[in-house]
């Protein structure tokens, strides 16, 4: 993943839901809104269909950081777009995964992850969080651009089609 310096900036106005969650926060730019999040605690939320549980349980997983700062980006009309890869867990990437891997003679186990994409950028505000990951997610089997706040079933249905 690419160093957070080259995330675009851009003054934050309000121009929908996600605008007006960081600026009743405070955030006035689109890179610290950025920082916010990155720095929020990682955390699988309690219902991902509603666009705000990011706020309302302040923390968040690639799922739902990445779907905020997309939010916004979009509201803003800056070109950063969240994407969906699926990549290969193994002992590398999580400590522990070996044991799973050799019960059930597999290679690797395909695994959904997201993060953004800024022209030739890819960014993961979850990296550096306690996230269960030894290293930074490199390598996909595929990837793909999707809309911000994409359901769990689209997701599950993209990773099933690869």
């Amino acid at each position: 993943m690419d160093s957070y310096n080259k995330i675009p900036d851009a003054e934050i106005k309000s121009a929908g839901e996600m605008s007006k969650k960081f600026i009743e926060l405070g955030i006035i730019s689109f890179k610290e809104a950025c920082d916010y999040v990155h720095n929020i605690e990682y955390g699988y939320n309690t219902n991902y269909d509603d666009k705000l549980i990011f706020f309302k349980e302040n923390k968040g997983s690639c799922t739902s950081k990445h779907a905020v700062i997309a939010g916004l980006a979009k509201e803003l009309n800056v070109p950063l777009y969240k994407h969906v890869g699926i990549y290969k867990l193994n002992e590398e990437i999580s400590t522990g995964t070996n044991e799973i891997l050799k019960k059930y003679n597999l290679p690797y186990v395909p695994i959904v992850h997201c993060f953004l994409v800024y022209q030739d950028y890819r960014f993961d505000l979850t990296e550096g969080n306690c996230n269960g990951k030894n290293t930074t997610i490199e390598d996909f089997i595929h990837e793909e651009k999707v809309d911000p706040f994409i359901s769990r079933k689209e997701e599950y249905l993209l990773y099933k089609k690869y």
